[in-house]
């Protein structure tokens, strides 16, 4: 599938219509925020590009540390997802600034890599749990699982409706559903380094397949923003060469 480029050119703002109040289960939440974001093409997707560029933050310094202007992900999904916070299907990000590579990070399905070679799995597992979370909504519906409803919220003006996903092992991921869009706007669960929170904003649909995408993504630590991160291009369903997530050779 050919990639589209997310610009305002290109694609339409999507003013998602509101869901039925009467409707506001905690699977029923879930359930719309699926429907919002493109229905069972975004619930089952089997691979994502994206690509763009990002601003990386010191936790003591208001300016950025350091920004890629080529910042990229490639993704392969686990259709079975059992676990909130660890590596699953494939993976891999590299940031760069110029000719200069920032960082890179990939999992194959069976090992983790960086731009300094192979990462032992207990540092591993560390850093996915860190990392991993937004994608086990697309398992919530399944058996195992369970939906709570949290007190409501608004973030950056938005009003949300607040849901706790737990999977079969107990771990939770809260997440905050747009109650006019049902747009996914927050995200939000513990991890080794702290409370790691997520926003989500500037959505825009694909015009074929209906896929919606959050272009500007923010990632915190404690309430300490890490790094903004604005998609500017993406591909669903591409084929992806397995290649693309094995560590480069020498490593």
């Amino acid at each position: 599938m050919r990639a589209f480029l997310l610009s305002m050119a290109a694609l339409l703002l999507i003013p998602a219509p509101a869901a039925a109040r009467e409707a506001d289960t905690p699977r029923a939440v879930v359930e719309a925020a699926v429907a919002a974001h493109g229905g069972r093409l975004w619930l089952e997707p089997g691979s994502l590009i994206l690509s763009g560029r990002a601003e990386f933050f010191a936790p003591d310094s208001p300016a950025p540390r350091s920004r890629a202007d080529d910042y990229r992900m490639w993704r392969v999904f686990d259709g079975d997802r059992r676990v909130a916070h660890g590596a699953d299907g494939k993976v891999r990000i590299t940031a760069r600034s110029g000719e200069k590579l920032l960082f890179e990070v990939g999992y194959d399905g069976e090992t983790t890599w960086n731009e300094r070679g192979i990462v032992p799995k207990a540092e591993a597992d560390a850093f996915w749990a860190s990392n991993f979370g937004f994608g086990i909504i697309r398992s919530a519906l399944d058996d195992g699982f369970r939906i709570e409803l949290a007190p409501a919220r608004a973030i950056e003006g938005r009003a949300l409706d607040m849901v706790r996903i737990l999977d079969p092992q107990g771990q939770a991921t809260l997440f905050g559903i747009d109650q006019d869009s049902r747009f996914i706007r927050y995200m939000g669960f513990r991890t080794p380094r702290g409370w790691h929170e997520r926003t989500y904003s500037d959505f825009i649909r694909l015009p074929d397949s209906g896929w919606v995408q959050a272009r500007t993504v923010s990632l915190f630590y404690d309430g300490v923003k890490a790094n903004t991160v604005y998609w500017r291009q993406v591909e669903v369903e591409a084929k992806i060469d397995p290649a693309v997530f094995s560590p480069p050779a020498g490593r």
